[in-house]
């Protein structure tokens, strides 16, 4: 059984720092190792090599995403009681894409709205999920800084923006006011799912001036 040279062993652990292959770099030696003993051609041993980097690379990725979700922990279909909630089932929540989710406190929209998040960012999206009221109050500090329109622009890394209890947002002007630009900036362009207590019919109530509503 052949075995790899020192020298170049040495030299391909240089070249594969250099090239940033660190999930390569991690099991090279093993596959190497498997390779040798089981006859593989170039070609299988090249593969196996690089279908592990980019199998580690998808995992760092979903990590990152995930944690910059910012999902509520333990908030997935799987985990939701169906039964508890008979007006849902799984079947309608699976063919929402993006929307709003309206009913009285307790009924779960929160916990559906991060499971959907969570399904999205499984399957490669940028999700963000946020109390609307923490949201209101940076991009309030935002445009106090003259810095509005850059705030808005930077969550258009999210495909999907998750807003919740928008009904908890105070009535004042100020408020409602860069809560109606995030919205308007998204529109036809990003996606945004909603929480709220009240259904769209009474969104007066959020934002009670006539031209946001």
């Amino acid at each position: 059984m052949r075995t790899t040279d020192p020298g170049d062993a040495a030299r391909i652990e240089l070249l594969l720092a250099e090239l940033r292959l660190p999930a390569v770099k991690q099991v090279w030696v093993s596959l190497a190792a498997q390779a040798d003993k089981e006859g593989w051609p170039a070609g299988r041993f090249l593969a196996a090599l690089a279908e592990h980097e980019i199998a580690e690379r998808g995992r760092r990725r979903l990590e990152r995403h995930l944690a910059e979700a910012r999902l509520p922990p333990g908030k997935t279909l799987e985990t939701f009681d169906f039964e508890a909630v008979p007006v849902v089932s799984k079947a309608q929540v699976m063919a929402l894409a993006a929307g709003e989710l309206f009913g009285p406190p307790g009924g779960g929209k929160s916990h559906l709205a991060a499971a959907l998040g969570f399904a999205l960012v499984e399957n490669g999206w940028r999700v963000l999920f946020t109390r609307t009221t923490d949201l209101v109050q940076r991009l309030q500090i935002a445009r106090r800084e003259l810095a509005l329109e850059a705030a808005i622009a930077k969550l258009d890394k999210f495909h999907l923006l998750i807003l919740d209890d928008i009904a908890y947002v105070t009535k004042d002007q100020a408020e409602t006011s860069v809560l109606f630009e995030l919205i308007s900036a998204r529109y036809e362009r990003r996606s945004l799912l909603i929480t709220a207590n009240q259904p769209f019919g009474e969104w007066g109530k959020i934002f009670p001036e006539p031209t946001t509503s």
